[in-house]
């Protein structure tokens, strides 16, 4: 019952910040280096910015710093000078960003090279909504847990809206574990056809997207979440499990 309760308050997230997040329209050109994100799952402006990245599917290296967190507040600390998040590293242009107006005007700009779409300009409904969703998901994903570190990141191929990807991503803020996201947001309307039915209707259907292609690559079928582990060589679909997984293998007893 538990489960389904916290499914359910996901979906209602996924809704309340109006299922931006879900479509995918590449980016021009693609960062050479992973871009790095000092961020909090729950935080409503971190949300914003996780969305444009699964619109732009740009991948990014998320170093998860919740309340209370030690294992990387201290580095953003050093890096940026504060405690404040989003905050954004670009390698490949040695910039770093405070601010999600200015994070999303940037990926715009530089990855996208194209100004900001008009709906990203309506900066009231964007953050209110997104406020919203971080209101029904009260602490979640917000204070950190005792845990274990992870010696390499993880990966976690999803979307920002996907309420089953968003349980995954608020354990693993939880357990401050750092992962790289691979965004793999819909792009064709075949896309939004539960899995085994777009695969029996449709067994040769190629993605637009090239995260999705090489999803359906690696697995044979494109769903949300899938999280590998370079850490143990594990690989797995299915939000509850990958929860038990992390749980077992980094969660920590007090």
């Amino acid at each position: 019952m538990a489960s389904t309760l916290n499914l359910i308050g996901s979906l209602a997230a996924s809704s309340a910040a109006l299922w931006r997040g879900t479509m995918s329209r590449p980016a021009a050109r693609q960062p050479v280096k992973t871009l790095q994100l000092y961020e909090m799952e729950n935080c409503p402006y971190c949300r914003l910015v996780r969305e444009v990245l699964t619109e732009l599917e740009i991948d990014v290296l998320i170093y998860p710093c919740p309340k209370r967190g030690e294992r990387f507040r201290p580095e953003a600390i050093r890096l940026g000078g504060k405690a404040q998040f989003p905050f954004l590293v670009d390698p490949n242009t040695d910039l770093q960003l405070y601010e999600s107006a200015d994070i999303i005007a940037y990926l715009y700009t530089t990855y996208g090279e194209c100004k900001i779409p008009s709906m990203w300009r309506l900066k009231l409904v964007d953050t209110t909504s997104s406020m919203l969703a971080s209101g029904l998901r009260t602490t979640k994903g917000m204070f950190a847990r005792p845990s274990s570190p992870a010696q390499k990141p993880l990966v976690l191929w999803g979307f920002e809206s996907s309420p089953y990807a968003r349980l995954v991503r608020e354990r693993l803020c939880e357990l401050e574990v750092p992962y790289i996201i691979r965004n793999i947001g819909k792009a064709q309307w075949q896309d939004f056809a539960l899995t085994p039915i777009r695969n029996r209707l449709w067994p040769d259907f190629e993605h637009l997207s090239e995260n999705r292609q090489a999803l359906k690559a690696k697995t044979g079928q494109v769903m949300a979440p899938y999280l590998e582990d370079p850490n143990s060589g594990v690989s797995m679909f299915e939000s509850d499990e990958i929860i038990d997984y992390l749980d077992e293998t980094y969660g920590r007893l007090t």
